[in-house]
């Protein structure tokens, strides 16, 4: 039930916080009686458990020295959906936005909304009491909690709720431990309800999360006359896993709203962002959200979030996203044009605009959710690491606590970001401080100390949202007085009397400066490289990206593609943070020894280098990349294996089974073939090798090219790669009988490797010659401004992303010309249909689209889906993420069962529900063999799909 081995435990000894500390082993439960086995077992064996969901905690709440409880792996059952009693009942692991996703069958959802939707689990929303964008209209997790059941320290099990009174009398009659925390934690909220009120913040602010919730159970019946019911749960609620271990819980659910739309009003300074936030809550806002220029700069270099700057005027110093909810949706956009006219007359900004497309209005959401991977990201560009975070006071407040803010700043020379819940007078705070330096970690010190101070001025909460963990926790004697921590403690006590639960947070934390993750110790890596690392500055500073935001935990119904292979196994391991985590880890101690860690090479046997890391986290982790680089480090030290020479090495072998391309296909389908396939080459014996076409396109274009000459025309250098060459030549042919008959002049003067096998097998060295070879062959055509088309993604982004890395720094300035001059098919497809007359070949046929993943991580489906407009098709682009074979890894032994799980996550099914007439389009030479394994239904490149309606193929 435990695993001590240490693969696993470097997994858990981070999460989203600047903490790392290793755990002694990391539990995976399965039900309840599974939960209170393990407690029981840790009172027997005195180790403690901290409990863990999705680990995107900011404040250290998930990590810890003892066990960690990891319930994201079993425990995400959706137990019962009452659409009548608008209540869900769920296990602890179940993601937010998956239960909303069952939950809007019904028009609801659960209405606390984070930033991390997409990935955080129920339980870790219940330990930090989440509230998200939307807290101003749903207020926090807490207010939505009608039960939960939980194992308390002694391994028994309760059900905590809202009781009558005659409920609570029976409570507090019981002869168990449940009945003697009843008895002993009303009896000290009697004693002390007065103190306790007049020391914790402000009642008027909504996000309260500093220590235990003891004002709020005072405001409860029997402690106030006329309270709300008594309910323990809502103690639970942001206790951070320190006095119970949540089992499941139910929820409340809330109506979706029928229309909503938004008015985003851009600054030029943030106090007058702050001045106009005190307005517009006025208006009845259902989310005000801030968002400064830090996050908005940060926006441009992300590729996935660069797209979703559409509605931003100028360069703002901050915008605020504020969004109307409502039956009608006439009204709201009258509603937000009087707001927007209303902050004109008071001169609250520069620009006002209001959308209420739903399209735009999701983007728009998708850029402000980014916001926190995206400065998390910014490392040692702007290192800003959370530690003060998220303050919150009342918003009338918030302009002059703001000021005393930046004053504190000012004095210790800082910056800071400043973004998020402004309608509730909590805003993300992330002062630049380098914990690297002596002098930096000092300064974050005297800053935790200074805010605490400015908080406790206002009466505000030293945590809006957050939760203390580790990061606050040692500065809630300064916000709630000392007179409060007994009181606490005996909190702590009364539920969790051994200290078994989540030790060291909210209470008895370490100095706020042990257990860094970046502290003045660290080590960063000084080893050589093949790659430059140019964009990130380094080989050290590539692998410190990851933030542990965890958007590679996100699931497949989700969107996007990363990360396939944690779609399919769930596992930590096999996701971009769980990767880049050990790299950091591995590369920073004994770094040499790092390429042979047989730990790396395990967690990096299944990602599956579809890049979709490299635009869709928000800190452009790129993890292809740092396989390749890793798997080469490996080859040097451990040799290259007969597979990887197989798969990467294809020149080298296609030539001659092209020769003789029936015979090589007959005997390549034969048992003992496939035999001596499995034994030598580890390939599945499920999988046929893609057959040798019986005329390479080379050999046809040696033959035909005088029919395609167009002297004096304008010329373009098509890219014919191997596996079109020798696979699918007839691709090629359309390809060249379009562009021809487009009026271009078309060259295909060689057909080279592009050393993306090479790269994909860590074969490094040979794909550097590749790469330098590549380029004296390339740069004279572009140089004469040839645009250089290629067919098959994979192969002709390699010269537009890796060869400006891989090149010798002589070659770069070339490099990046071949770059600046390399398009995919439809890329320059669509650039030449756009000035073009109307072609409407296509006669509204429906084509269904399946993007490669190169494709969509580095340009987008845009450009193919323009494409066939233009050429009056009907595309549909399928939200298809990764189809699984990824190459050659799909016809791996050891990974075709997660292959082709990675395929029925979503495009297997998708692609089952179209008839058998569909028009199926995968630009993808791996994606198309993959779709007919799967699901036995052919799909076309692109440039075939055009060249028949165009009546050339």
């Amino acid at each position: 039930m435990i695993k001590t081995d240490s693969l696993t435990r470097r997994l858990y000894a981070t999460d989203a916080s600047i903490y790392e500390e290793l755990p002694s082993g990391v539990a995976f439960p399965s039900s309840v009686d599974e939960i209170r086995q393990l407690v029981k077992e840790a009172a027997k064996r005195n180790f403690s458990i901290t409990a863990r969901s999705a680990g995107t905690s900011l404040a250290g709440q998930t990590t810890g020295e003892g066990i960690i409880m990891d319930s994201s792996r079993h425990m995400t059952g959706i137990l019962e959906i009452d659409p009548k009693r608008q209540v869900a009942h769920v296990q602890p692991g179940v993601i937010r936005d998956t239960l909303n996703r069952e939950a809007a069958k019904y028009k609801l959802q659960f209405g606390p909304d984070t930033a991390t939707t997409n990935r955080c689990m129920i339980g870790g929303m219940i330990g930090n009491n989440s509230c998200g964008s939307f807290s101003i209209k749903h207020r926090s997790t807490r207010e939505h909690i009608l039960e939960i059941e939980a194992v308390l320290s002694d391994g028994s099990t309760a059900l905590f709720k809202q009781l009558s009174d005659q409920e609570l009398e029976e409570k507090l009659n019981l002869q168990t431990f449940e009945g003697s925390i009843y008895r002993q934690i009303l009896q000290l909220l009697k004693k002390h309800k007065d103190e306790i009120l007049d020391h914790y913040p402000h009642p008027e602010i909504i996000r309260r999360n500093t220590g235990y919730a003891l004002d709020r159970m005072c405001e409860m019946s029997p402690l106030t006359p006329g309270g709300r019911p008594f309910n323990m749960a809502e103690l639970l609620c942001g206790s951070e896993g320190t006095l119970a271990m949540t089992a499941s819980a139910k929820l409340n659910l809330v109506d979706l709203p029928a229309c909503r739309s938004l008015v985003i009003p851009q600054f030029s300074s943030l106090r007058e962002a702050m001045k106009a936030a005190v307005e517009i809550v006025k208006w009845q806002p259902a989310a005000v959200e801030l968002v400064d220029d830090i996050i908005l700069d940060a926006t441009k270099g992300n590729i996935e979030q660069n797209k979703n700057r559409f509605f931003l005027k100028g360069d703002p110093k901050c915008i605020l996203i504020v969004q109307f909810e409502g039956e009608n949706q006439d009204e709201l956009e009258a509603h937000s044009a009087k707001l927007a006219e209303r902050l004109r007359e008071l001169n609250f900004g520069y620009a006002h605009p209001y959308l209420s497309d739903e399209d735009e209005i999701r983007r728009v959401w998708d850029l402000r959710k980014a916001g926190l991977g995206l400065i998390m990201g910014l490392g040692n560009e702007n290192p800003s690491p959370s530690f003060v975070e998220d303050t919150a006071v009342r918003v009338e407040d918030l302009p002059d606590y703001v000021d005393d803010f930046q004053a504190m700043l000012d004095r210790h020379n800082s910056s800071c970001v400043f973004y998020a819940h402004a309608s509730v007078g909590e805003l993300h705070l992330r002062p630049v401080v380098n914990t690297k330096t002596p002098e930096g970690l000092e300064t974050m010190k005297q800053m935790a100390a200074e805010v605490a101070d400015i908080v406790k001025k206002y009466r505000g909460s030293l945590s809006g949202e957050h939760g203390d963990g580790r990061a606050r926790a040692p500065y809630i004697e300064t916000v709630l007085g000392s007179e409060m921590m007994p009181l606490l403690r005996r909190v702590k006590e009364i539920w969790d009397p051994n200290y078994l639960f989540n030790p060291g947070k909210i209470l008895d934390p370490k100095p706020i400066d042990t257990d860094l993750r970046f502290s003045p110790d660290y080590n960063p890596p000084a080893v050589p490289t093949m790659f430059k690392w140019r964009k990130a500055g380094g080989f050290g500073n590539a692998i410190e990206l990851c933030n542990g935001a965890g958007v590679c935990r996100k699931l497949a119904q989700s969107g996007g593609t990363m990360c396939p292979s944690y779609h399919a196994t769930r596992e930590e391991k096999d996701n971009t943070r769980g990767r880049a985590n050990l790299f950091r880890q591995l590369f920073s101690g004994k770094q040499m020894d790092a390429f042979e860690s047989e730990e790396l090479k395990d967690a990096l046997s299944l990602c599956l280098s579809c890049k979709a890391c490299k635009s869709e986290c928000p800190a452009n982790v790129d993890m292809a990349k740092m396989k390749a680089e890793f798997t080469h480090g490996w080859h040097k030290k451990n040799g290259i294996s007969s597979a990887e020479r197989f798969f990467g090495q294809p020149e080298k072998l296609y030539p001659l089974a092209s020769f003789t391309a029936s015979v090589t296909n007959f005997i390549n389908k034969q048992k003992p073939t496939k035999w001596l396939f499995e034994k030598l080459f580890n390939i599945h014996p499920s999988r046929n090798v893609p057959e040798f076409a019986s005329q390479t396109f080379q050999s046809w274009y040696r033959k035909n090219r005088s029919d395609f000459s167009h002297p004096g025309a304008k010329q373009v250098l098509l890219q014919v790669d191997i596996f079109t060459n020798y696979h699918e030549p007839e691709i090629a042919i359309a390809a060249l009988k379009v562009l021809h008959s487009l009026g271009y002049d078309v060259l295909v003067p060689f057909i080279r490797p592009s050393g993306r096998p090479q790269i994909s097998k860590g074969l490094l060295d040979e794909a550097s010659k590749i790469c330098h070879e590549n380029i004296n062959h390339y740069y004279p055509f572009a140089e004469r401004d040839i645009p250089i088309v290629g067919l098959e993604p994979s192969e002709i982004l390699t010269l537009r992303d890796e060869y400006t890395d891989l090149c010798r720094e002589e070659d770069l300035d070339k490099a990046k010309k071949i770059a600046d001059h390399t398009f995919l098919w439809e890329e320059f497809l669509a650039t030449e249909l756009a000035t073009s007359d109307a072609l409407d070949v296509g006669k509204g046929r429906k084509v269904y689209i399946h993007g490669h993943c190169h494709t969509k991580a580095l340009v987008g489906n845009h450009p193919l889906i323009q494409s066939f407009r233009q050429l009056g098709f009907d595309p549909i682009e399928l939200k298809t993420g990764c189809c699984g074979m990824a190459g050659s890894f799909g016809y791996e032994k050891d990974k075709y069962e997660v292959s082709m799980q990675v395929g029925e996550q979503v495009l297997f099914p998708a692609l089952r529900e179209l008839n058998s007439e569909a028009n199926i389009c995968a630009p993808g030479f791996s994606c198309r063999h993959q779709i007919s394994d799967g699901v036995g239904k052919k799909a076309a490149h692109p440039a075939v799909v055009v060249a028949k309606a165009m009546g050339l193929a």
